[in-house]
């Protein structure tokens, strides 16, 4: 089996650690800390590399936005021609506003309102994602009511486990997601009769940060019979979404490599002659961004030592959500065979949760020092909050020798300036 090709756009050099061609160190003077760093050639890297291992299936390859939602990152995989993959109208929003052609957008999520409906009709998106019959039954509503037809895949649940963590599962049968594979025949039927519906596909997401094929090859040979048992039934289906998932190597894991996605893809539904839809998110986008965090104190305990940094639950909240692990990286390159010691990174939040990363080994560090999260280009800003009253975390752009931020940080100004007292308070 080939193994995923790991990106490098984030290295040392001199002793320093640096995003493509821009020194680390002054991203943080320019950005302030905490900050998060994304690697636009990385970002590239990554959609050329499972595109060319696609090229000779009929796909088309939708960016899950809800992994990295800044409309700078989604504009670079506009130009390289991709689609998007939304959950929301504000998704849909960001999506054409980077240049997404809206027939290259999918409609996904288990809980779109009538309003949401009207907006991507209005954009005519490839297809809208159901994902529940009473979610139907209010589509042909809504495209009854505009005069229009709406384009339609029904999400199937096919029971598989995909042996990933239990939060970020979604094909088994008692997920929320997806109709169950045997209610699939009553409900496409049901789509075929129901007015301002075309019922064009089928669709299976079995969950994210897949490291193994095995669970994508049960559920799309499940996906290809239900497709056969269909058309025997007289529907025809003409487009297969078959989901994202593909996992990043956060620990070093051995994966499979693209070539070998694609091939499984065309021994499981390549006889089948559909146009096949992709959404992938964390792939693209996880190795090629960092938080770049400074060290405020380091605290000697009886028991355990803590590096406490200014990035917090907060700004990356996955460490606290799914016990997730994120390689750190100091800035400063360490002498080789520097002693390791075991050390605690924590953030200011006044929360017990607000742990980064637990006994992780490091050479000695300081505070002042620069320490870099890496993987954390996906489900990180994009799950940010202000809770504790702290602005939301700027992003910064590298390409090549370029630098840019591409989402700044809010002034405690304008964070309290988003709240209104109300007359009778004053």
């Amino acid at each position: 089996m080939d193994t995923v090709r790991r990106i490098s756009c984030f290295c040392y050099r001199n002793g320093q650690l640096w995003a493509e061609n821009v020194p680390v160190t002054r991203i943080a003077e320019h950005a302030g800390t905490p900050t998060y760093v994304y690697a636009a050639e990385g970002l590239r890297a990554q959609y050329r590399t499972l595109a060319t291992a696609l090229s000779s299936l009929p796909t088309t390859i939708c960016y899950a936005l809800k992994s990295n939602s800044n409309l700078a990152v989604i504009r670079i995989f506009a130009k390289l021609g991709a689609g998007a993959d939304v959950v929301s109208e504000g998704e849909l929003r960001r999506a054409l506003a980077a240049g997404i052609p809206p027939n290259k957008i999918v409609f996904a999520g288990v809980g779109k309102t009538k309003s949401e409906m009207a907006a991507a009709l209005t954009a005519r998106v490839l297809q809208f994602n159901i994902e529940s019959e009473p979610e139907l039954i209010a589509l042909s509503e809504v495209a009854g009511t505009m005069g229009l037809t709406a384009p339609v895949a029904l999400r199937i649940n096919p029971d598989v486990d995909a042996g990933t963590h239990d939060k970020i599962s979604t094909g088994r049968k008692g997920d929320k997601f997806g109709i169950d594979i045997a209610q699939a025949l009553h409900v496409s039927q049901l789509a075929t009769k129901l007015p301002g519906i075309s019922l064009e596909g089928m669709a299976v997401h079995i969950g994210s940060q897949l490291t193994r094929l095995d669970p994508y090859r049960t559920a799309y040979a499940r996906l290809a019979e239900l497709v056969m048992a269909l058309r025997q039934n007289g529907i025809p289906i003409q487009r297969l979404d078959l989901g994202g998932g593909l996992g990043v190597p956060y620990r070093n894991e051995v994966l499979p490599s693209p070539a070998d996605y694609a091939t499984m893809v065309r021994e499981t539904v390549g006889q089948l002659e559909c146009d096949l839809v992709i959404e992938p998110g964390r792939y693209f986008v996880a190795e090629a961004g960092i938080l770049l965090t400074k060290v405020i104190y380091i605290k000697e305990g009886t028991s355990r030592r803590f590096a406490i940094v200014d990035a917090a639950m907060n700004d990356l909240l996955r460490p606290s959500l799914y016990g997730a692990y994120h390689p750190i990286l100091p800035v400063n390159e360490a002498e080789p065979y520097t002693p390791l010691s075991p050390i605690d990174i924590v953030g200011p939040v006044c929360e017990s949760a607000d742990i980064l990363a637990t006994q992780y080994s490091l050479p000695p560090i300081a505070a002042g020092d620069l320490l870099a999260i890496s993987m954390a280009g996906a489900y990180g800003a994009v799950m940010a909050s202000t809770y504790n009253s702290r602005p939301l975390v700027p992003e910064t752009l590298v390409d090549g020798n370029k630098m840019a931020i591409i989402r700044p940080r809010p002034s405690l100004e304008a964070l309290l300036a988003a709240d209104h007292i109300p007359t009778w308070l004053n």
